[in-house]
């Protein structure tokens, strides 16, 4: 008779990172087996532990009722394609694993790479990324809320290669990168963000429409640069929570005619040169322009 045996959180891991992967379809090498390396339950404090579905997450965020949540203590639980609360009285989860592994696959990282990610949280998806680059690598992560922010900086001690800080992504200067991912919703790019990406770097960032004071509706895009070019492309459609300070209201309308007409799914370039507005801008402003014309 063949022995019942519950899985190892070493096996359950494993399993999860297969599982991430087929989710979200990983290509970048290393990624997969970053998610089953950094112990996920480290990073969201001691149990008991609060999941909730990434269904439940998209209709909440939707306005379609509230996400409720199921109550866990053992860890190997935290092990599946499901946001974990961290501060329910702030609406505030881990992320969904499958979503931010599309985002990170996205980032194309390489051991030896410098990344930055903005909107760090407690650290989970750094480690991830600080895994992918390697020691040779290094992250900085940044969050605006000095609770997680001081989470987040415990979570990673241990990691040599990433520095963490706490601060406003408006004002808080990255220094040059081969890699960005941006954790919240903007109406536009940073020119600082832009300036900071080195040769073939990669931005990844959320254009979104506010539905509501803190969660906004939009598209994940990844930003190349080739010299004074920047090339864009539609990673995913997303919801997620606003930032705040990165986001110009002037600029919803826009957001709103951009996200109902189609032309923020099919976004070819990000222009920095000054021109007046025409039919190829889908989001337009002084200093940057999300468009629809090819990158020259």
């Amino acid at each position: 008779m063949r022995e019942n045996r519950m899985m190892t959180i070493e096996e359950c891991r494993e399993f999860y990172a297969k599982e991430v992967k087929f989710a979200a379809n990983l290509t970048a090498p290393g990624l997969a087996e970053a998610f089953g390396k950094v112990p996920r339950e480290k990073f969201l404090g001691p149990g008991p532990w609060q999941i909730g579905s990434a269904e439940g997450r998209a209709m909440s965020a939707a306005g379609f009722g509230q996400l409720s949540y199921v109550t866990v203590e053992d860890p190997r639980d935290v092990y599946h394609n499901v946001v974990v609360s961290l501060d329910r009285a702030k609406d505030i989860n881990n992320g969904q694993p499958g979503s931010l592994a599309r985002w990170i696959d996205a980032l194309a990282l390489k051991p030896g790479e410098r990344a930055y990610h903005l909107g760090c949280g407690v650290g989970y998806y750094t480690a991830i990324m600080a895994e992918v680059v390697g020691p040779s690598g290094s992250v900085v992560g940044l969050e605006l809320q000095p609770e997680l922010g001081a989470r987040a900086k415990e979570n990673l001690a241990s990691y040599k290669n990433v520095r963490v800080e706490v601060g406003d992504g408006a004002e808080f200067d990255s220094g040059e990168c081969d890699a960005m991912l941006v954790n919240c919703g903007v109406t536009h790019p940073q020119t600082k963000w832009l300036d900071r990406l080195k040769e073939g770097g990669r931005l990844i960032v959320p254009f979104t429409m506010a539905m509501n004071a803190t969660i906004g509706q939009g598209v994940m895009t990844k930003i190349v640069r080739s010299g004074a070019a920047y090339s864009t492309e539609l990673v995913t459609p997303l919801a997620i929570y606003s930032g705040t300070s990165l986001r110009d209201p002037a600029l919803e309308p826009q957001m709103l005619k951009g996200l109902t007409t189609g032309g923020l799914l099919k976004l070819k370039s990000v222009r920095r040169d000054a021109h007046e507005v025409e039919g190829t801008c889908v989001v337009h402003t002084k200093e940057v322009c999300l468009s629809l014309a090819k990158p020259k």
